[in-house]
């Protein structure tokens, strides 16, 4: 292309671009970048990771007391003990299923924002194979 020839008008592609620059750049490499240029926040920065291991400890302590109640209850004939032992197990089952809730929303966000972004990835990809498709018809 010489200099007074002009590339195309459309963004982000240009006629004048050779192979070989896409080749350089693999493809790993492109969805890096593109990845930074969708500005998604990096999951292990900010209170996700606190959340993440509130819900691990609660799941474990809930578990915990909710065995230790078991035990207290089944260890003694005193109605009133046994109650109140009751009252800790319902109170460790309860902290368990928060725990697990959080620890499962938390766990799984990373996993899903990565999910999206490869999604509008492959988008653009299909997108751009379509295009390349119809411009050479």
């Amino acid at each position: 292309m010489s200099s007074t020839e002009t590339a195309s008008t459309e963004p982000g592609r240009s006629d004048s671009a050779p192979d070989e620059a896409r080749r350089e750049e693999t493809r790993a490499d492109r969805f890096v970048r593109e990845l930074a240029e969708l500005k998604i926040p990096d999951p292990a920065a900010g209170r996700s990771a606190l959340w993440l291991r509130l819900g691990a400890v609660l799941m474990v302590a809930g578990a915990a007391l909710a065995v230790a109640a078991y035990l207290l209850a089944h260890g003694t004939r005193d109605p009133l003990l046994q109650r109140d032992a009751i009252t800790l197990g319902l109170g460790g089952v309860t902290a368990a299923v928060c725990g697990s809730a959080l620890f499962l929303r938390y766990s799984l966000t990373g996993f899903l924002r990565f999910w999206m972004a490869r999604q509008s990835y492959d988008i653009a990809q299909l997108a751009e194979r379509l295009l390349d498709r119809d411009v050479r018809r």
